[in-house]
């Protein structure tokens, strides 16, 4: 008996099986994509892809370059530059040229001939993000630190922002070395208690340098982001680092709505946030020899909240600073945290600026 031949016609060759995927499938890829130039190039892929782009939930902005309108580098990427807050004080005039390449030639499909991004002419973080609509989850890397150290030497900060300061700690030491067994063991005896010599050698000064510095650089950013909260009204989290990992500013769900009741209070120095008066809170260690055969000579950890006539109504409890405190950074750093949490507390009051 003859087998039965059973004969199927040749699929489509038009016939695409990814645009069997339904668009919250889709959605869910492109959220695990979340870079901004990555998503650029996905919107070019296709009409639908042009239409899902805008409405993903999480995206990453990495800003590798930042160059002037006039097409010149600026100089004060360089965290040795004398100069570090020439970065913040004139963001919003610079344009990102690496960061929107991919963008340039997509069109809105509702809009005609219009982009879907806006031309390179008008670069800001907000013009990057505004034609996202959906936004929940926003992670912006800024190319480096603000703050500039000399080599070899720890400076490392968090803050938490709301219309104004609510958190801020700050980590430091003057020199740190992968090798614990080295020249950086303390010669004075550690008695738990900060040596005279630290308040005359320059020690104390130099902190209130780093934490001047490191505020300054806080308040910057958050000012800075007001356009990108202000646009966005769906965003839960917002966290804007550097590549150098050295400053970290974020904001949760209860600061972004914070920030959205209560007026923004500007420095009339500068493009940046008021520090509002604060008390800190200094730890001191000669030197910490820390896990994975890291040791830092001078540690230094200095927590800053809002004092209560400076706070503009923000009761944030001990409980809560804690939690901030030791979840701010992770790996050694965490343990120096640790470490120093246990030291002497050292209370001082900054008026605010």
């Amino acid at each position: 008996m003859q087998p039965r031949v059973r004969i199927h016609a040749d699929p489509s060759p038009d016939l695409d099986e990814f645009d069997r995927l339904p668009d919250s499938l889709v959605l869910l890829i492109l959220n695990k994509v979340a870079d901004v130039r990555s998503l650029g190039r996905c919107a070019a892929v296709s009409r639908r892809f042009n239409m899902l782009v805008p409405l993903v939930h999480d995206i990453y902005v990495k800003i590798d370059r930042v160059v002037t309108v006039d097409g010149d580098s600026d100089e004060g990427l360089n965290p040795s530059s004398p100069k570090p807050r020439n970065l913040f004080s004139h963001f919003l005039k610079l344009m990102l040229f690496t960061l929107l390449k991919p963008f340039n030639h997509l069109r809105n499909t509702n809009g005609g001939n219009k982009p879907l991004f806006p031309q390179l002419s008008h670069h800001s973080p907000a013009q990057v993000l505004k034609n996202f609509t959906h936004v929940r989850n926003l992670r912006i890397e800024l190319p480096a630190g603000d703050v500039g150290t000399e080599d070899g030497v720890l400076l490392k900060w968090r803050a938490e922002f709301g219309s104004t300061l609510q958190n801020c700690v700050i980590l430091g030491g003057t020199r740190i070395d992968c090798n614990p067994t080295s020249d950086l063991e303390p010669s004075v005896e550690d008695n738990g208690s900060i040596p005279e010599s630290f308040y005359t050698n320059g020690g104390l000064k130099l902190r209130v340098v780093w934490t001047i510095s490191s505020m300054i650089a806080a308040s910057t950013r958050h000012y800075l982001l007001h356009p990108v909260i202000k646009d966005h009204p769906t965003l839960r989290s917002l966290v804007l680092i550097d590549a150098d990992g050295q400053g970290t500013l974020s904001m949760g769900v209860d600061q972004l709505k914070d920030f959205r009741e209560k007026p923004l209070s500007a420095s009339a120095s500068s493009n940046r946030t008021q520090i509002p008066a604060s008390s800190m809170k200094l730890r001191y260690a000669p030197y910490l020899e820390l896990p994975g055969g890291m040791g830092v000579q001078g540690a230094t950890l200095v927590v800053i909240k809002p004092s209560s006539e400076g706070s503009n109504g923000n009761n944030i409890s001990r409980k809560d600073t804690d939690a901030f405190v030791f979840g701010a950074f992770d790996g050694p750093f965490n343990s120096a945290v640790k470490a120093l949490m246990k030291r002497r507390t050292y209370l001082l009051e900054m008026n605010g600026f």
